[in-house]
């Protein structure tokens, strides 16, 4: 084996990612409340050894969102549920920033990380659409600088909450009666901008330390907080070169925050389509951007442009002037589009289908597919794969075919290295602040 090892995580879509995935034969139309679904699903990636599941979330959602958006589980409930049925795989779920006490927050991955034995993650976002601020008595959504500040407070207070009770505070002494060492309980006495949180946490450290933080940077502020705060990071890239670009800019960020780039994973998306053979790949590939229309293309597009309306633009003219309808929601998406449409010359019609269908590098064969992800792997574009589903049951495809490549050339590992996520992960635990040596002085 290498000393560098892949990771992969599965990205959970019970209806999948577009807007059309449901209407395919082999689908499950009510898959995304469909907990044995989920358990199917999480189960066959436990035994292809990925390193986590991944629930994403939004909290607004409107007659034009996708069906999975429109109908599906909250992130940490299902979790929990699945922490039940798998003994290994990591647990990672969305809670947005912006709606949610830090307070709370903690409560909850805490327990998940307890009921699950050390294996809960939390992908710290911040809501980018503008329906969200009026599901939570909000006039108004937080701008795009506003957002990041409250971010890094809200995972501050949340991180420290975590730090409450220090590993041994616990002691449970039957004979003296002593529940817990009170010196080894800490309250928070967090003042900020944003937030006031006393504590202490009224749940303990888990046997992790702290769950593992991801988030998915690509703005310039986006960046930065994740090469500060994150132990991975989602990313979103069609080509080798813009993934390699994004990759040594994040790495060199995270060594100016003083942190080792090893202990920081770049994750891009990815999403296969197998076939045996070449010809059997492009049919499945014809047969996966079949089930996007044109019109579903546009309504995937606009959610970057803060469900922008695409439709009474000239789908054959040149892509319009909407920089404007994203400045305050999802940048980083939005900017690669307008650099898309712009580089290529390509009209409103060209645009949305490659945005929402790109032809990538992972079509083809199983061999083929396992030589695109170790191409992006050792020359240093991605630290490992998100993997979605592009058809039903293309999971168990990817699982039986292309994970066995990848392990005989040792690109992964055959086997869960610990018991906890950060374990799996190769990251050390946490010290807790109040017992660290220089938390005395």
């Amino acid at each position: 084996m290498t000393q560098r090892q892949l990771k992969l995580g599965f990205m959970m879509h019970g209806n999948g990612t577009g807007w059309g995935d449901w209407r395919h034969p082999r689908a499950t139309p009510g898959a995304s409340t469909d907990f044995a679904y989920y358990r199917r699903q999480a189960q066959v990636a436990e035994a292809a050894k990925f390193d986590f599941l991944f629930v994403a979330d939004s909290v607004h959602i409107t007659p034009k969102s996708s069906p999975h958006y429109l109908n599906r589980f909250e992130p940490l409930t299902i979790l929990s549920a699945l922490a039940a049925v798998t003994d290994h795989i990591g647990l990672v779920g969305t809670l947005t920033v912006s709606y949610a006490e830090p307070f709370n927050v903690a409560r909850q991955f805490a327990s998940l990380d307890h009921i699950s034995g050390g294996r809960a993650g939390w992908n710290v976002v911040t809501s980018w659409l503008d329906g969200s601020a009026r599901n939570y008595s909000r006039e108004k959504h937080y701008d795009h600088a506003t957002r990041y500040r409250l971010a890094a407070e809200h995972l501050d207070v949340v991180q420290g909450l975590w730090d409450s009770w220090e590993d041994d505070a616990l002691t449970h002494d039957k004979a003296t009666g002593r529940f817990f060492d009170p010196e080894k309980l800490h309250r928070l006495d967090h003042r900020g901008e944003f937030f006031q949180v006393e504590g202490p946490l009224n749940i303990a450290r888990s046997p992790q330390g702290q769950p593992v933080i991801f988030q998915a940077g690509a703005s310039e502020a986006g960046r930065d907080f994740a090469a500060a705060r994150s132990d991975a990071i989602f990313v979103q890239f069609d080509r080798l070169a813009e993934a390699q670009s994004y990759y040594t800019d994040l790495k060199a960020r995270v060594l100016g925050h003083g942190r080792d780039p090893e202990d920081v994973s770049v994750l891009p998306g990815a999403r296969p389509v197998i076939g045996s053979t070449e010809a059997e790949a492009e049919r499945k590939y014809q047969e996966f951007i079949a089930l996007t229309s044109i019109e579903d293309a546009l309504l995937i597009m606009a959610r970057s442009f803060n469900e922008h309306d695409f439709s009474h633009y000239d789908l054959d003219a040149p892509f319009p002037d909407v920089a404007r309808f994203a400045e305050n929601s999802n940048r980083s998406t939005s900017d690669r589009i307008i650099r898309l449409a712009k580089e290529g010359g390509l009209t409103l019609r060209q645009t949305a289908q490659r945005f929402a269908t790109p032809r990538t590098d992972f079509v083809g064969t199983p061999e083929q597919v396992a030589d695109a992800i170790e191409r992006w792997f050792l020359g240093r574009g991605a630290d490992g794969f998100v993997y979605n589903n592009s058809l039903p049951d293309e999971l168990s495809v990817f699982a039986e075919t292309v994970v066995p490549i990848l392990q005989e050339r040792g690109l992964y590992r055959r086997d869960y290295l610990g018991t906890t996520f950060r374990e799996t992960l190769g990251l050390a635990k946490p010290v807790n602040r109040y017992s660290h040596p220089l938390a005395a002085e």
